[in-house]
């Protein structure tokens, strides 16, 4: 009779508390095995992090929005308990001209559809091309969508008869916005899919905040399965050094990281692929009283090049919680270098918003200002994009997971991180 081996199996160390790295750490554990998760910071969720001040607003880092229809979300969490509240499907979109137009999304609300097609954004025909998409959309699977080839988005739009007017008054500020990428260069296989959220899904807030969701799969791993404040200083095989000087041993090591972090630690290995990442900045300002954007929860989008405000959001009106009662709160997101000082972006930025929303902007206060210098991974059109799929082993016991090597969305995030918990469980 042979004897049991009962030596515990050593845990599997994935470096990274954000969304790719604690799906791998659910799934793994869902199967029985042991994870480690080591996380710099002082919370988890990465990029998906929210802050509560000490009056009570709500703020995410950077303007963030869950699409309820994205594949590996819908696999993995618990929507009600995320009580989730929903965007008005469509945009206020202010031209170039300065006029505004609402163009509420008529294949979700038939009875606007006359509404959206009078709007002075592109003419009927480039409207019923909108429809010819969502039909088109709706017939493949979101991972068909990612799977083909692809060029830039600006070319895909123009390629399917879309008028310029059309593109600059409504696919560039919208898209370009999703992207962090006016220039539309991102790839199309990526404007497709993202079209499909839109058309089948809601965009919504989690009623506390977008950290919700991280922390909701870290609350389903043991309680000493993630230790924050954990620095990496090297990776040698299946160990993992610290930068207190300790090592760990694992049976697999996960790079969980983004993709700056990445590169820093295996330069080696990681030397002859993209780094590039878009930036953005949010800028978070508070009112008393009502809300400037009067409850309608429709975002609004700024048509007109050269402004620092590309879009504006009230997340209290979509979600209460976000600002205390008797106050809104107000994100506005500006792409890209701009080169000021937080104090000097606020006042540019409450002028040109006068233009929107009156002279009481003038005196909206800012809240905070978050600059994410790598708010998503470049993904454009290419031989090595066009499957969407990076390696996700490097090495024997050593994989990574992340949008930065797939596409940039909290989708891939999440998919790569299933990914590669797959991988391991079946090696």
């Amino acid at each position: 009779m042979n004897a049991v081996d009962s030596t515990p199996q050593a845990p599997v160390l994935i470096i990274g508390a954000g969304m790719a790295g604690l799906t791998c750490a659910c799934y793994l554990h869902r199967a029985g095995r042991p994870v480690q998760v080591l996380e710099a910071a002082d919370a988890v969720g990465g990029r998906v992090r929210t802050d509560l001040t000490p009056d009570g607003f709500r703020l995410d880092h950077g303007f963030q929005i869950l699409l309820t229809r994205y594949p590996e979300v819908q696999r993995l969490i618990d929507y009600g308990a995320l009580q989730l509240q929903p965007f008005t499907s469509g945009a206020v979109i202010r031209l170039p001209d300065g006029r505004q137009t609402t163009l509420r999304n008529p294949l979700r609300q038939p009875l606007r559809g006359i509404a959206a097609a009078t709007a002075p954004i592109g003419s009927w025909a480039d409207k019923l091309r909108l429809v010819s998409l969502a039909q088109h959309v709706k017939q493949h699977r979101a991972e068909e969508l990612l799977a083909r080839p692809a060029t830039d988005t600006l070319t895909f739009l123009r390629r399917y008869g879309w008028s310029e007017q059309m593109i600059e008054t409504f696919f560039r500020p919208f898209f370009g916005g999703i992207y962090l990428d006016r220039e539309l260069t991102t790839a199309s296989n990526f404007f497709e899919f993202v079209f499909k959220q839109f058309v089948e899904g809601d965009a919504a807030l989690p009623a506390r905040g977008m950290q919700e969701i991280p922390r909701q799969l870290a609350a389903r791993l043991p309680a000493e399965a993630v230790q924050l404040h954990t620095r990496v200083a090297a990776i040698e095989g299946n160990t993992v050094r610290l930068t207190d000087g300790r090592t760990l041993q694992g049976s697999a090591v996960v790079l969980a990281t983004d993709g700056p972090a990445a590169y820093q630690l295996l330069p080696a290995l990681t030397a002859n692929e993209p780094t590039a990442s878009r930036r953005t900045t949010c800028t978070y300002f508070a009112v008393d009283g009502p809300s400037p954007g009067r409850g309608d929860k429709l975002l609004r989008l700024n048509a007109a090049p050269g402004a620092l405000a590309h879009n504006v959001a009230f997340p209290s009106d979509v979600a209460p919680e976000y600002a205390p009662a008797g106050q809104a709160l107000i994100s506005v997101s500006t792409h890209g270098a701009h080169g000021l000082s937080d104090d000097a972006l606020a006042q540019r930025l409450r002028q040109e918003l006068t233009n929107w929303f009156g002279a009481a902007a003038n005196s909206w206060r800012r809240l905070g200002t978050y600059h994410i210098e790598h708010a998503l991974p470049v993904y454009e059109a290419g031989p090595a994009r066009e499957t969407a799929q990076q390696p996700r082993r490097l090495a024997e016991g050593l994989y990574r997971c992340g949008d930065w090597a797939a596409y940039p969305s909290l989708n891939a995030a999440m998919a790569t991180g299933r990914e590669v918990a797959e991988a391991i469980l079946g090696a």
